[in-house]
């Protein structure tokens, strides 16, 4: 199996290591070189065996470059990365959960090969695969092994768990992920369990993040903030800090995709956050989502005008970039607003808000209050 990967990206060309998030920026002229080494009998160059010695610590001085060297053909749309819900069921029952419904449902084995070679063919070099829990999909280990096959770096969002299985460990192992991005939603078994809605949550929270650090896995920790944790938060990041782990803390829920409001009745009011004004994103342009049916939006959220790649194929995502065009226009409920210059949410998010009938104190300037925490 490969050690590295060459492959352009965006407007250039990198060198990445799959299990590290160092990358190794190439002119145009060294990745045609290798490009005619990884089809030839020839060894790894010299630039490159001493930049993978610099940057990972890795020795390939004379090794062939076929088998050290993936390198990834050019695309013609060039996307860079690319959203999977591989599978919306999950072992959770969050109350804060966006998608909703979480049947256990999607693409049969060959149907998530083809849209795995979709995303190879668009360009995709950075790949999540996310859910609902993906590990508890029957060909999650199999897509997750034939995405590594071709040359992508794969984070895995998951809640940990299942981290604890020989199964999962061994595939990781073998296949180091660029990432595995966990979601904690408690520091006690209490809070945790009741936030999750499962007997038992915590202590497979626990179980998985035991095994998955024993196993030095590339953890990031995202800290879930509702009303059912908010008292632990500091106790949260401290056990985050002990584990040697970095976190990010998530304050503010958003309706489903399909603008119900449940969600919003459980986050804590208390560290309810402002954010930032939005200034643009690439939806659509440099990445996209896919959901467990093959059905492409230009991101989780924005998921009116879906394309069906089981349909379409690839050349359906050349209908993306309108498609984010129209939909990041400010219209609908929003239009004629004198304060739209400085929106603190894109419009696919402003909608999902209003479609649930959401506070405006939540989304929208117009309802700032004096008791919402600045960052």
């Amino acid at each position: 199996m490969h050690s590295l990967i060459v492959s352009p990206f965006l407007d250039g060309y990198l060198a990445v290591r799959p299990g590290s998030t160092t990358c190794v920026r190439l002119p145009a002229e060294l990745y045609e070189e290798m490009r005619q080494r990884a089809q030839s009998d020839d060894t790894v160059p010299e630039w490159l065996a001493s930049a993978a010695s610099e940057a990972w610590h890795l020795d390939v001085h004379d090794r062939a470059a076929e088998s050290t060297v993936l390198v990834r053909e050019p695309a013609e749309l060039g996307f860079a990365r690319a959203s999977w819900e591989i599978n919306l069921y999950c072992n959770f029952g969050c109350k804060h959960c966006y998608l909703g419904e979480r049947p256990l449902a999607g693409l049969g084995w060959d149907d998530k090969v083809k849209l795995i070679d979709i995303f190879r063919d668009s360009g995709v070099l950075w790949l999540q695969i996310t859910g609902g829990e993906p590990t508890v999909d029957p060909d999650f280990e199999g897509s997750y092994r034939y995405a590594y096959r071709q040359g992508m770096m794969l984070t895995v969002s998951t809640n940990a768990s299942r981290l604890w299985k020989p199964e999962i460990l061994r595939l990781f192992r073998d296949l180091p992920p660029y990432r595995v991005v966990v979601s904690m939603y408690g520091a006690s078994e209490e809070s945790f369990d009741e936030l999750t809605q499962r007997r038992g949550a915590w202590k497979a929270f626990q179980k998985g993040m035991a095994a998955a650090r024993n196993a030095d896995l590339p953890l990031r920790v995202n800290i879930v903030v509702t009303e059912d944790n908010a008292h632990e938060v500091d106790a949260m990041a401290a056990l985050v800090q002990s584990w040697g782990l970095d976190h990010h803390v998530y304050t503010n829920m958003q309706p489903t995709f399909s603008g119900e409001g449940n969600p919003l009745l459980v986050q804590s009011t208390e560290f309810l956050r402002k954010r930032p004004v939005f200034e643009g994103c690439n939806a659509g342009i440099t990445f996209y989502h896919a959901d467990p049916h093959g059905l492409v939006s230009i991101c989780k959220v924005g998921r009116d005008d879906q394309i069906n790649l089981m349909d379409e194929g690839i050349d359906g995502l050349r209908r993306l970039g309108a498609i984010s065009d129209r939909l990041m226009l400010r219209t609908g409920g929003c239009s004629g607003c004198s304060l739209s210059g400085t929106c603190r949410v894109c419009r696919p998010l402003a909608k999902v808000y209003q479609e649930a009938k959401a506070p405006l104190k939540n989304y929208c300037q117009h309802g700032d209050k004096k008791e919402m925490v600045h960052s």
